[in-house]
Parts: C-alpha cells; structure tokens; sequence
C-alpha cells in the first residue's frame, strides 16, 4: 500500500470538539497525507494526560498480561520479540473514557479530511519493564487486517534523553531509518499501520504508553480482523 492509495472513503461527521481543534487536525491530515505519519508533542492539555497517567498507575497488575504477537488462531507469547505487558482500554474510568472520547473525535476529524473511512478504534495501556523491547514489526499486512492507522501516547513524565525507550520508525521500501521519537509526556505519534515497520528500543527505566488503531469495516477491508 503507497501513502496516498488508503485516502478513498467517505467522509465523516464533524468532530464534537476537545484538544484535537481545526490547526493541530489539519497538522495531523498533512503529515499523513505527504509523510504517512505524524508526531505531536503535547497533543492533549496536561492536566488530562495527568489524569490518565494516575488511571494507568492505578490500574490493578493483577488487569495486565504479557503482550504476544499475531492475532486469535496466530497469537503466540515471545520474549524474543516484545517483552511488554498490556491493558486493553474499555473506557472503565473518566480518564478512560475521555481519552476514547478524543480519539473518536480525531477519528471523525481525519475522515473529514482525508476520507479514510475510519470505522472504529480500539487500545490498551502498554507498560515496559526496564530494559523491555519491541523487535522491528508491521501493524498490519498488506490486504490481511482492517487496521489503517496506529497510534502511540506516551505517559512517561520527565523522560530524557539517556532513558532511552525511543520509538524507531522504518522506512519500508529501504529499510532506513526515518525517525527515532522520544517517548516524552503526552506525545502522540500517528502512522499508516501497513507502511511502517517500527521496533521499540529497551529504556533504562519503566515506559508506559497508549497503544491504539483506527480500523476500517471488515467488508471493507476485504478481510475480517480476528477479535482480540
């Protein structure tokens, strides 16, 4: 899939409002549509990424479990590849929930803009130990899932340089490195989910973040994506 071959659906209602206004939605579609992805720094108002960061803190270790890899039939645990544990989001807390509420809100904005046809979203918190990873991988394969668009926010206050834990985003034709994101307080990072292979580099202290997708309908992806 080329960057600009998923930018045909119909569009959207407008967004409700919240943090995503007209400039930073316009920001976000033009990255998309030129570079196939974006990074925003302080994407939401700091008080709202302190209060998710209290929910995750708060979450019982007993809600977490082990990441694997591949989906429903495929789904298989190894350490060699991911060694993060995640914490699939339902919208259980007022955090919870207004986070889902913003996402739904950029979901309807980017399909104004860029008629993605973006169905559904769907995330869980992702917690790395020190010293855990994430091995050089796609979201989604070509023309096998109905996920378009995947996002990481970051919740990791006062994370610096030599923490490490940097997202390392590929590009695909060439296999070069295009970016390597820090993953600072309240940062969202957007990208196409069949165009960038990416990996997780180990961090020298605990990272967390918000792990999501935008996902077409299944009959329009041509294929179902297996239930979690």
């Amino acid at each position: 899939m080329t960057t600009s071959s998923v930018f045909a659906s119909s569009p959207g209602p407008a967004p409700p409002g919240g943090p995503f206004d007209g400039d930073t939605l316009d920001h976000i579609a033009e990255r998309l549509e030129t570079e196939g992805y974006a990074v925003v720094p302080n994407a939401l108002p700091p008080e709202h990424v302190n209060r998710l960061f209290l929910a995750l803190k708060e979450t019982p270790a007993a809600d977490f479990r082990r990441a694997g890899i591949g989906r429903k039939d495929d789904f298989q645990l190894n350490r060699f590849v991911r060694s993060d544990e995640i914490c699939w989001l339902h919208g259980d807390t007022p955090a919870a929930r207004d986070f889902l509420s913003w996402m739904e809100a950029l979901r309807q904005g980017l399909n104004r803009r860029l008629f993605l046809g973006l169905f559904d979203y769907e995330a869980h918190y992702a917690a790395y130990p020190e010293g855990a990873f994430y091995k050089k991988h796609l979201d989604a394969f070509k023309g096998r899932s109905n996920r378009v668009l995947s996002t990481v926010f970051y919740l990791n206050p006062n994370w610096q340089p030599t923490d490490g834990g940097e997202l390392v985003i590929y590009n695909e034709a060439d296999n070069q490195e295009l970016e390597r994101v820090l993953p600072e307080y309240g940062k969202l990072v957007i990208f196409l989910s069949e165009v960038f292979p990416h990996e997780v580099l180990p961090a020298r202290r605990e990272r967390y973040s918000i792990a999501g997708w935008f996902r077409v309908n299944n009959t329009a992806a041509g294929a179902p994506d297996p239930a979690r």
